[in-house]
């Protein structure tokens, strides 16, 4: 894409889990390793404490869940028109961490579907592939071409919500984005499968920074757990402290 074309970013807050602080973190994160322009948003519903600069849009509408706000705000909020957005658009959920250049993000496979091929454990990859599903917490589309993605997500939504099929939100996204593309391993890595030690070297030896793009924190420990040391409730989710994860995340 063009270095002045414009591309887009979004993230998700509601409750309380994650203070104004994440959202902030992450948009200043993005503005020290983006070269070109772009628009930030964070649908959420409480702005308070947001740094200027970040645009915000409100809760999108439930569309049947007896509890709402829902993870499937990522397939809702691809409704036509909601976001009111055009071109490029990545997804970050508000708790990774970015270590490197992002502009590479929009250049890679222009125009197409991208996600994180999702991780395993790693025991779990020794008789069989990866399967096919994509993780959301980093993911790509074309914001004035993704209206199929939430239309098939409505006409299936009894199927979505069907844990036997579609274990997880981010199972049915890549089914329903009909067309996925893996960004490159090296990109994006997980804290928890690239950093922390296998158990039982997690107990005495501290996690090891990454050369990567985009850190994703899924499940626990979140960064600032990480930061600190995370005792987990088993021994294997034990995680020395890494301190070297504020180099990258702070505002």
């Amino acid at each position: 894409m063009s270095d002045t074309e414009h591309c887009n970013f979004i993230c998700l807050k509601w409750g309380t889990r994650y203070p104004a602080s994440y959202t902030n973190t992450l948009y200043q994160s993005v503005k020290r390793h983006m070269h070109r322009p772009f628009r930030f948003v964070c649908i959420t519903d409480d702005p308070t404490g947001l740094d200027e600069g970040i645009e915000t849009r409100p809760l999108p509408e439930n569309p049947g869940y007896k509890v709402w706000p829902d993870i499937f705000i990522k397939l809702v909020m691809l409704k036509p028109g909601f976001l009111q957005l055009t071109g490029p658009t990545i997804f970050m959920d508000v708790d990774v961490v970015i270590m490197g250049d992002l502009d590479c993000f929009f250049d890679y496979m222009p125009g197409k579907n991208c996600i994180i091929h999702n991780w395993i454990e790693w025991h779990k990859t020794l008789f069989r592939k990866r399967p096919a599903i994509g993780n959301s917490s980093v993911f790509r589309f074309q914001a004035e071409n993704c209206g199929y993605i939430y239309e098939t997500f409505m006409r299936e939504f009894d199927e979505a919500n069907d844990h036997s099929k579609y274990p997880t939100e981010q199972a049915y996204l890549t089914h329903a984005m009909k067309e996925v593309y893996w960004w490159p391993e090296e990109w994006v890595r997980s804290f928890k499968r690239t950093c922390r030690p296998m158990f039982p070297f997690n107990l005495f030896c501290t996690p090891k920074r990454p050369d990567t793009k985009i850190l994703v924190f899924h499940g626990a420990p979140d960064p600032d757990q990480a930061v600190a040391g995370f005792e987990g409730k088993k021994l294997h989710h034990k995680t020395l402290p890494a301190p070297w994860i504020l180099d990258d995340w702070h505002a």
